[in-house]
């Protein structure tokens, strides 16, 4: 199960040839903060009657959402969603205050607005008689797996969630009690981190339940991504991330370096806008997304100098507040539905390319790219995202890949063993004559977000 921004996801999966034997979803409510009643309700929605029928099953789900809950158990307020920015100042103040050495050598990331370290001195700050009312701070697949089990057991999560939250070290493998008592002012409990193929509990119809894991560590699950294999997944939100042996550094705040759901890293990127430009641009348009597709193939490669900077719901990586967006370089011959379709996909494309180049440079090159997601469906956004890295990028098929690494995770700790299942590729490698251009349109993006005149000969 995958319960992601948008809505909670099923998938049934036979444990030894990874065949669909079934699937459905339930949608979420919009917005920034949600009540995690609504997410369990999904969840029973879409699970029906497979919840009390399979032999084993595993949670995933977004990674930072806040859930916080008092002395008997109880959500106290609804929960805070990954994509909210209003804790991006308190994340700055952490930094300042305790100096990044201190951030990289503990969780290994500069904490910013989506880590629950920032939310719960935030929460500290604005809501100070809520916050003192909090004992357990839980993300959305503790909160869900507790909840299949009866909310009876202590709450359990995984390293890789609990490497997500800002107070817990991949290092050490322990969470980091000063770093909670800085923030919030006091310690909380959190949840017991389990092994990734270890059994959470058993439902009360039998069912044996997993660790669990967040989103992008499922997705690497799903792809079985080896060493070195970047993996990009565009969907509500893009993320670039790779698989490596162990954690890394980055002085600049940009990488996150996550746990994966096995015994290694996922140092990450993560972006709040994904997919959404495309559909918010078509619908400018008032044309479907595949059309826009077709539009953006037909235009000239360079969108005639339109730049779309890509922000339309502000921006963690670079961070910016609520609105930042911009369609600049407008002139009457570039002013067509094929140049702003065009545009708009140049803008996700490119926030991309800076990602694979960031990672890069502090990972290494990657051994192979993969690309998942639903903006992977854009055949205009494959090429682009081909053409503006000069990389070859391996599209995997269309499924619900974080829903299939929770059923991959199901299998290992049902069986004992990781399951190998078919996965075909298939290859997209930059265009002929990408070269004269790709270069120009990335520098007009970057001098675009920078303030200055985004222009292209």
């Amino acid at each position: 199960m995958d319960s992601s921004t948008q809505s909670t996801k099923v998938v049934v999966v036979d444990a030894l040839s990874g065949d669909l034997v079934h699937s459905s979803t339930a949608p979420h409510p919009e917005g920034t903060e949600v009540w995690p009643q609504r997410w369990w309700d999904a969840l029973r929605l879409a699970g029906g009657r497979i919840l009390a029928q399979e032999r084993a099953l595993s949670i995933t789900s977004q990674q930072h959402s806040t859930i916080l809950l008092g002395r008997q158990g109880e959500v106290l307020r609804p929960a805070i969603l990954w994509n909210d920015l209003r804790a991006m100042e308190s994340g700055a103040a952490l930094v300042r205050e305790l100096g990044r050495d201190r951030w990289l050598r503990g969780p290994g990331l500069l904490p910013d607005s989506a880590h629950p370290v920032s939310r719960l001195r935030w929460l500290r700050e604005h809501e100070p008689d809520l916050a003192a009312r909090v004992e357990t701070v839980l993300l959305p697949h503790d909160w869900l797996t507790w909840s299949l089990l009866g909310r009876r057991e202590v709450p359990s999560t995984d390293r890789s969630d609990a490497s997500s939250t800002g107070y817990w070290s991949i290092v050490d493998g322990d969470y980091d009690a000063e770093l909670i008592r800085h923030s919030l002012g006091r310690e909380v409990l959190t949840p017991e981190v389990l092994d990734p193929f270890a059994p959470a509990g058993m439902t009360a119809e039998g069912v044996l339940v997993g660790a669990g894991c967040g989103d992008n560590a499922a997705t690497h699950l799903a792809l079985a991504s080896e060493s070195g294999d970047m993996v990009i997944s565009v969907g509500t939100s893009a993320t670039v991330s790779m698989r490596t042996a162990s954690p890394i550094a980055d002085p600049t705040g940009r990488i996150d370096s996550m746990a994966d759901a096995r015994s290694g890293a996922i140092p990450i990127i993560t972006m709040l806008n994904g997919a959404r430009i495309i559909i918010a641009t078509a619908n400018m348009l008032g044309i479907s997304p595949a059309r826009l597709d077709k539009l953006a193939a037909r235009a000239e490669p360079t969108a005639g100098g339109l730049v779309m900077l890509p922000y339309l719901d502000g921006e963690r990586n670079p961070p910016r507040h609520a609105g930042a967006g911009a369609l600049l370089g407008l002139s009457r011959g570039a002013l067509t539905p094929e140049s702003v379709a065009r545009a708009s996909v140049l803008g996700l494309a490119c926030a991309i390319a800076d990602a694979v180049d960031d990672l890069s440079s502090v990972a290494g090159e990657p051994r192979r790219i993969l690309l998942v997601g639903g903006g992977a469906r854009s055949r205009a956004l494959r090429q682009a995202i081909a053409d503006l890295t000069a990389r070859t990028i391996h599209v995997a098929p269309e499924r619900e890949h974080a829903a299939f690494g929770a059923a991959r995770q199901a299998a290992w700790m049902l069986t004992g063993v990781m399951p190998r299942w078919p996965l075909i590729l298939t290859p997209h490698r930059p265009g002929l004559g990408s070269g004269t251009w790709a270069g120009d349109v990335r520098s007009a993006h970057r001098a675009a977000g920078l303030g200055a005149p985004a222009t292209l000969d």
